[in-house]
């Protein structure tokens, strides 16, 4: 499989609103591992108005291998109203919700949805891009740390049972 196949589109509630429960399913199944864990990452068994709300909060995007739905990433600009310190600063923009399907992991689908996702936040006038995950994903930390992310705050969200590294890389 190779991940310039993968077409990236932007979340369009008017297109893409079936793919809602779906795509539930699939936040499901990619942080089950993370779940089994102990880590009660929130895309690990939010609903599907959840999966719906927090697509609708930034700019989200559905990644397929045509025909089929493979992954999804929100890119969020500064969030003044965030609990996070780091969030509200000027030109922090962040991501969430973000999955690839299980049997695709691995494949480099990742690495070119976070080419994407970086430069997209550039031309939006991004001085830095952030993200949050729980201090206990090893494997997530090392490969954001592959990326040049830096951990830079911890945070602890009311939704989670996890204190969270919040990690950025300058743009």
């Amino acid at each position: 499989m190779n991940p310039e196949s993968i077409e990236i589109e932007r979340f369009d509630p008017q297109e893409h609103l079936s793919f809602v429960e779906p795509l539930t399913n699939l936040l499901h199944d990619a942080y089950s591992p993370l779940a089994a864990r102990g880590m009660k990452y929130l895309a690990s068994h939010q609903p599907p108005t959840k999966t719906l709300e927090r697509l609708l909060e930034g700019e989200s995007y559905l990644f397929f291998l045509k025909p089929q739905l493979v992954g999804t990433v929100t890119l969020y600009k500064e969030k003044y109203e965030s609990s996070c310190e780091y969030y509200r600063k000027n030109g922090v923009y962040s991501f969430g919700q973000f999955a690839t399907k299980p049997s695709l992991q691995g494949k480099g689908i990742g690495t070119r949805v976070m080419d994407y996702l970086e430069n997209r936040a550039k031309e939006l006038g991004a001085i830095e891009l952030a993200l949050d995950t729980s201090e206990h994903a090893d494997n997530l930390i090392q490969m954001y740390k592959k990326r040049s992310y830096e951990i830079v705050a911890y945070t602890k969200w009311d939704v989670v049972n996890y204190r969270s590294e919040i990690m950025s890389k300058k743009l």
